[in-house]
């Protein structure tokens, strides 16, 4: 399953990015679009590489239905 992920940094073509509090750099090389902190991507495979870059409209919708499973809620 593929988490929206958060871009709190840029450096070069990496970006440091965060989902349910936890963070980790991937490769921005793949996209085929420019990207900007606030930003939400979603990570390939492994988390090493962003695979695309989604709306924030989407983005948020999808952080809260995985919230509300998390936690136990009926979604």
């Amino acid at each position: 399953m593929a988490v929206p992920s958060r871009i709190v940094a840029i450096d070069g073509d990496c970006a440091t990015v965060e989902a349910f509090g936890v963070t980790r750099t991937c490769s921005l090389m793949l996209l085929a679009e420019e990207v900007a902190v606030g930003d939400y991507l979603i990570l390939g495979a492994g988390g090493s590489f962003a695979a695309e870059r989604v709306p924030e409209e989407a983005a948020r919708a999808a952080l809260d239905y995985l919230a509300a499973v998390l936690a136990g809620g009926q979604a």
